[in-house]
């Protein structure tokens, strides 16, 4: 399939499919956890860049990029861009934060594939991966020197995102969830 023809009939499927250079592939429904993160996630990046050129998008946004020859679009649960640049009517190609939270179904992939694709991205500044069925965030940061990784643990945490200028509480992040309950 043709990136043409992808972008046009995309809008009209009932579930949303992902992009790997001609292959389409149907995309996984997400978890009441996985939709509850998605949800603070969104109200805090909201919150957090109002009245500032970045902004986010969500699950719908996709991501396009290029690896070797090939086109990708893929979707993650949330982005965050600078201003209009890089932008299409329904992706970005220059976001600066992406953010996927894992579920069982979705780890191999976002762990090696999306991973090693998304930081091919020459804007992107940070990888967030999130889990949902722990309280834990790892971040993956490019500097100078490279990428480097941090996790980030417990209620009391807070991820410091430098380049968009946001904090995200842990706690506020997983709020409504109670994995103790939920484990035990």
């Amino acid at each position: 399939m043709s990136i043409e023809e992808f972008l046009a009939a995309e809008p009209t499927y009932s579930e949303k499919h992902e992009y790997l250079g001609g292959a389409v592939y149907a995309m996984a429904g997400a978890s009441t956890a996985h939709n509850v993160i998605a949800m603070n996630l969104y109200g805090i990046l909201h919150a957090g860049l109002r009245g500032h050129r970045r902004r986010a998008f969500g699950s719908d946004m996709k991501v396009r990029l290029s690896l070797a020859e090939d086109t990708y679009f893929y979707y993650p649960d949330a982005m965050v861009v600078w201003g209009q640049a890089g932008l299409g009517s329904s992706w970005c190609e220059r976001p600066s934060v992406l953010f996927e939270i894992l579920s069982p179904g979705t780890r191999s992939i976002d762990d090696r594939e999306k991973r090693m694709a998304y930081r091919t991205i020459p804007s992107l500044d940070a990888y967030v991966v999130i889990e949902s069925e722990q309280m834990e965030v790892v971040v993956e940061y490019r500097d100078s020197e490279g990428w480097r990784r941090e996790v980030f643990t417990g209620k009391d945490a807070v991820v410091r995102l430098p380049s968009i200028e946001i904090g995200i509480s842990l706690g506020e992040l997983y709020e409504r969830l109670d994995f103790a309950r939920a484990n035990g």
